[in-house]
């Protein structure tokens, strides 16, 4: 049935059509419109931020605890620029939202009006500008059927004047769900078994689209079947219970270890994952030509997409992953099982050996002055609440990170693949939002927090009790590491050295008074056996709280 409507309206219709509860955004004068017409609708919340990274950072954030498109609101031309680096991110990491921004009347053809769908249409899946009242409720039905199917990801609406303020008969129907769990084909999980049940030295990689399937217990069947040591993708999803004793951590083509590790290699099973993707340009080819490489995917565009691939199967990874169990359960030979469970043993026992390794080089520096990165990620491990959801933006500390934070269940982190800082801080104000009712703390590095530190106001405002830690070295630190590989592997200095330059922050900064001065609880912690109890008391205030704690910075 249809009604005559204006086109801001529809669009607010729309919204509440699709299931919209939450509006980020950051207004300027061409969403006047849209403004206007929100008066009427108090069941849409807006969360305003102050700053476009921050509202791109909590849609994506809530999209991912929602598992479907959050809403974004930017303005014209010079907000949406603003949005572009995260929107990156939510494309490379399939995040799906639907972004829009208001335009010039189209009747203003003579004077400057924004490309705005050119714009962004590198950093989106679709992008469009609707210039008649009566084209909203389609493009904004198209938009979330396009965030939502596979491969998920951000879509660009903009919006002119004329279309919000003028008034069409029109139908309010929302996009209805996608379903794309397809089936591997049985001929080639066969051949997968059969290949992966003969080798020796198979290696298993897996990245964030197994979790996103619910394919975590599928793809830890199969590597116990076969005894296959287990990696993910780097800034990667719980796709594998961090615990198993199959569990070897990130795979990072820029540790000569782990090249090495390929080179060795007489198979490779990636599935749900971006084979081998990394800052550094290595070679073409990664793995040896003796080596059979299978990859599984939802998204055909990955599947192959990097590494020759000699057995490409696009499904759902649980599906595949549930039938590759199948069969290699009803084909293994016993000799075959014997073997498998001969390679978890030392893989579990390389495993508990690394483990050891690493803490006991740990332990030396544990209690030096600054605290290590070690010590303050052990300290807040221990003291997580029970259920609490993790959003890792820790960036050069993911290997402390993943050390210490072992016993997190695929619903307990929040990860990203991608490369672009400021993401946390309106990542974890985002999950808690779609997760009222859970813990929520945010581990972010000082260098990415002071992207987007405008977030902290917006959890003020908005009254959003998640717990922000920021481990504080006063520099760039990522930046540091990748340019000792950068000297070392990529340009062969013979003797790297570096002075590491504009990467160190020589005025300090302390981000717990930034966060008082925006309303949000700071504490400034030196000791780490401040750290628990400055978190139970964080957690306990049901406030937004932000910790700086400071660590070391050496490389």
């Amino acid at each position: 049935m249809s009604t005559k409507i204006t086109g801001k309206k529809a669009l607010l219709e729309m919204l509440r059509a699709e299931g919209v509860t939450h509006i980020f955004g950051n207004p300027g004068t061409s969403e006047s419109p849209f403004l206007d017409a929100l008066e009427d609708y108090p069941d849409l919340r807006y969360i305003l931020a102050l700053q476009e990274g921050v509202a791109v950072g909590m849609a994506d954030g809530f999209a991912r605890a929602t598992n479907k498109a959050a809403f974004v609101q930017l303005h014209i031309d010079s907000g949406l620029a603003n949005g572009i680096s995260l929107m990156i991110d939510a494309l490379n990491d399939g995040t799906p939202m639907v972004v829009v921004s208001g335009n010039y009347d189209t009747r203003k053809l003579a004077e400057f009006r924004a490309d705005l769908p050119t714009i962004v249409k590198p950093v989106t899946k679709w992008s469009v500008e609707v210039t008649h009242p009566d084209q909203i409720p389609s493009v904004i039905r198209r938009a979330f059927n396009e965030a939502n199917s596979e491969p998920k990801g951000p879509v660009y609406v903009g919006l002119s004047g004329n279309a919000l303020d003028g008034v069409a008969e029109m139908h309010i129907v929302p996009s209805r769900p996608m379903y794309t769990s397809s089936a591997p084909d049985p001929a080639a999980l066969a051949r997968v078994a059969e290949l992966l049940a003969g080798s020796k030295r198979a290696l298993m990689l897996l990245g964030n689209r197994v979790a996103k399937s619910d394919g975590v217990a599928e793809a830890v069947r199969v590597a116990e079947l076969l005894g296959l040591p287990v990696y993910t993708t780097r800034g990667s999803e719980v796709s594998f219970p961090t615990n198993h004793p199959q569990y070897m951590g990130a795979l990072a083509t820029r540790r000569r270890e782990h090249r090495q590790l390929l080179n060795d290699a007489d198979a490779l099973l990636a599935v749900g994952a971006e084979v081998f993707a990394d800052l550094f340009y290595f070679s073409d080819v990664l793995m040896p030509e003796t080596a059979t490489v299978i990859h599984i995917d939802q998204r055909p565009g990955a599947v192959g997409k990097s590494e020759p691939t000699d057995i490409g199967i696009v499904a759902s990874p649980k599906l595949a992953l549930a039938q590759l169990a199948d069969a290699l359960e009803a084909s293994m030979t016993d000799e075959a099982r014997t073997a498998a469970a001969k390679r978890a043993a030392q893989i579990s026992d390389v495993r508990n050996e690394a483990r050891e390794r690493y803490a006991a080089a740990a332990q030396t520096k544990w209690d030096n002055v600054p605290m290590s990165p070690d010590r303050a990620l052990a300290e807040i491990a221990a003291a997580l609440p029970p259920r609490t959801i993790v959003v890792d933006d820790s960036s050069s500390h993911r290997l402390s990170f993943n050390h210490y934070m072992q016993s997190l269940a695929p619903d307990e982190l929040v990860s990203k693949k991608s490369g672009s800082i400021g993401w946390g801080l309106g990542a974890t104000f985002g999950t808690k939002l779609a997760n009222p009712d859970r813990p929520v703390l945010g581990i972010l590095g000082d260098g990415g927090a002071m992207m987007t530190i405008q977030g902290l106001w917006s959890a003020a405002n908005d009254d959003i009790p998640a717990v922000v830690v920021v481990l504080d070295n006063g520099a760039y630190r990522v930046l540091k590491t990748n340019m000792d590989i950068y000297k070392r592997d990529v340009i062969k200095e013979p003797e790297p050295g570096s002075n590491y330059l504009f990467m160190d922050f020589p005025t300090p900064f302390d981000l717990s008074v930034i966060a008082q001065g925006m309303g949000v609880h700071g504490e400034r912690i030196t000791d780490p056996s401040e750290i628990g109890p400055a978190l139970k008391r964080a957690f306990a205030s049901g406030k937004p709280a932000l910790l700086d704690v400071v660590i070391d910075g050496v490389v």
